[in-house]
């Protein structure tokens, strides 16, 4: 295999994507940076008229389909979509999520369905059914949401946390299946970053400080903090690595 120039290994021009959660917060962020490198993408979420409005500012550029993630039966016309306007996605990135933040004693069982149907169930069906194309084209990038509850317990995480922990077993188990077709798969588990998600934790300013204190770098996440991983997991600079997560939390989980 020849050596590729450096200036090539972040090179996503011609690529298109499909983000989850698009709407707000870091699948919004993350859908913008792919954007900014050249990639075409088609934002999935509950509310069509910010991704409208999103698309506006990115003509041609960008597209979107309104789906609530959450029900399965949506997935394969959700799958269809997104494939009718720009073509089969070289990209999936899924950062649609949900967080009930309950009690243990207090996880209803609809709660606890619609958490693991989209943090875990709608990741898992809409990547299987791009795989197929993604295999033709000898080329693809998951990238999936993990979180800090994937690898420790937060009070009110029950539902959340059994779903993010599941997310990072699927990610090795995705990487294990489909590597060997060119298609890696990843995760980021990010820290605290304020999103509408974790707006709960930053409307408490002694929760969110103790929070930075708990970081090697001594401060929350910021949305830019998660643009160099997305770009690294999505481009050919990160071709040998698959079946892993990344933690993005300032050092959070190495103290």
């Amino acid at each position: 295999m020849q050596d590729q120039p450096h200036n090539s290994l972040f090179d996503l021009s011609g690529k298109t994507a499909c983000v989850t959660g698009a709407s707000a917060g870091l699948g919004r962020r993350s859908a913008d940076v792919l954007l900014a490198a050249g990639v075409r993408v088609v934002g999935v979420a509950r509310r069509g008229n910010a991704l409208a409005e999103w698309v506006k500012g990115h003509s041609g550029q960008a597209g979107f389909v309104e789906a609530d993630l959450s029900d399965r039966a949506c997935l394969n016309q959700v799958i269809e979509d997104v494939v009718e306007g720009f073509g089969p996605p070289d990209i999936l990135i899924n950062a649609a999520g949900i967080n009930t933040r309950e009690a243990a004693d207090d996880v209803t069982p609809e709660n606890w369905d619609v958490t693991l149907d989209l943090n875990l169930s709608a990741p898992f069906f809409l990547a299987q059914g791009f795989v197929p194309a993604m295999k033709q084209n000898g080329f693809g990038r998951i990238i999936n949401f993990a979180s800090l509850q994937s690898f420790r317990a937060f009070p009110g995480g029950m539902a959340y946390g059994t779903s993010k922990g599941g997310v990072s077993q699927m990610t090795r188990a995705m990487a294990q299946a489909w590597s060997s077709f060119g298609i890696t798969a990843n995760a980021l588990a990010p820290g605290f970053f304020r999103t509408e998600l974790t707006a709960p934790v930053f409307d408490d300013p002694d929760r969110a400080a103790r929070n930075a204190a708990q970081t090697c770098i001594g401060r929350n996440g910021e949305p830019e903090d998660i643009d160099g991983p997305i770009l690294f997991f999505c481009s050919p600079a990160s071709s040998y690595v698959t079946g892993q997560v990344l933690s993005v939390d300032g050092g959070y989980t190495a103290k």
